[in-house]
């Protein structure tokens, strides 16, 4: 697991901080963890592979179900 350290945090930041943990009843370090988890990871965000499959559809698609090869495949030999 990664940490971080922030430095120069104005007082006030800090003091309003624990009062909102207070509130939720967590640790100001909870809370911290809890902020950066929303904002940087929000629950409606596009995720990658959903917009490149829906750009995919737009270009014109495919349909996987017919493109692929569904023979079976010789294990690798290592000699």
């Amino acid at each position: 697991m990664s940490s971080i350290t922030v430095r120069n945090l104005p007082e006030e930041t800090h003091r309003a901080l624990r009062v909102r943990a207070a509130m939720a009843g967590r640790s100001t370090e909870a809370e911290v963890r809890a902020i950066l988890e929303s904002v940087a990871r929000p629950e409606g965000r596009i995720k990658l592979g959903s917009l490149l499959a829906e750009i995919g559809l737009q270009a014109g698609g495919f349909n996987l179900e017919l493109e692929r090869d569904k023979s079976p495949t010789e294990p690798m030999s290592f000699e």
